[in-house]
């Protein structure tokens, strides 16, 4: 029998800093859930809205696969290795931090609010090199379609990590079903509802919703609004 977690929209962590607003999934910085604390190694799953020209300044990270998915508006990226990058909506950014990295991260307009999506997994190889990559998507492959975005392959479609780690964004339209098939044995799959509705598993998902389901080899799918864009999370479930 498989098994899940559902964590409605309204439960997460909320952190409101005038010029950031941040929703978490997973406890992070002042928000603390012992039961939240990670699906898998999925550790984090930052929802935030960050005012025109505002952001976050130089700070470190290590051992930790981190994923940026600007949902709206582009971000403005600097870090220790020499990299210096504007990423927008359509777009993925990965950093692995292994043995250490510094980094900055603004929104890059001044008249537009930024909303992005910030994910850490955690990697199944520790203090790797650090490295950077950022990839602009092809949206259009997405329309009823889960588009894989990342994996644990270089040469695959979408950005790579170190973990055995696969991501995928949807957009459907209305009735739109289909199952999806989890890639390596073990893994359970986090589904983050990005906007619209959506029924997986015959749980009913609204906008911001996240579903974690475990102990199976597939989820069923199905687009309830014609604006249902999902992003599937397919993460091993025991931490290396």
């Amino acid at each position: 029998m498989s098994q899940f977690i559902l964590h409605k929209a309204n439960t997460r962590g909320h952190a409101n800093h005038g010029w950031l607003n941040a929703h978490h999934s997973f406890s992070f910085a002042n928000y603390y859930n012992p039961e939240r604390m990670h699906f898998g190694v999925l550790r984090v799953l930052n929802d935030d809205l960050i005012d025109g020209g505002m952001g976050f300044g130089t700070h470190p990270h290590d051992n930790m696969e981190i994923i940026t998915i600007p949902l709206a508006g582009a971000i403005a990226h600097k870090d220790s290795m020499g990299n210096s990058a504007v990423i927008k909506n359509g777009e993925i950014q990965v950093m692995s931090a292994g043995t250490g990295v510094s980094h900055s991260e603004f929104n890059a307009n001044a008249d537009e609010q930024l909303n992005l999506l910030q994910i850490w997994l955690f990697p199944n190889k520790k203090n790797v090199t650090p490295r950077y990559d950022q990839q602009t998507l092809d949206v259009e492959a997405r329309h009823n379609n889960f588009q894989q975005i990342l994996s644990p392959n270089a040469d695959d479609a979408g950005v790579w990590i170190h973990q055995d780690a696969w991501f995928s964004l949807g957009k459907f339209n209305a009735g739109f079903e289909t199952e999806y098939k989890i890639k390596k044995a073990g893994n359970g799959v986090y589904a983050f509802v990005i906007n619209g509705e959506v029924t997986i598993n015959g749980q009913v998902l609204s906008k911001r919703d996240g579903l974690g389901v475990w102990d199976t080899d597939k989820i069923s799918f199905k687009a309830n609004t014609a604006d249902a864009e999902v992003l599937l999370m397919d993460v091993p479930m025991e931490l290396n």
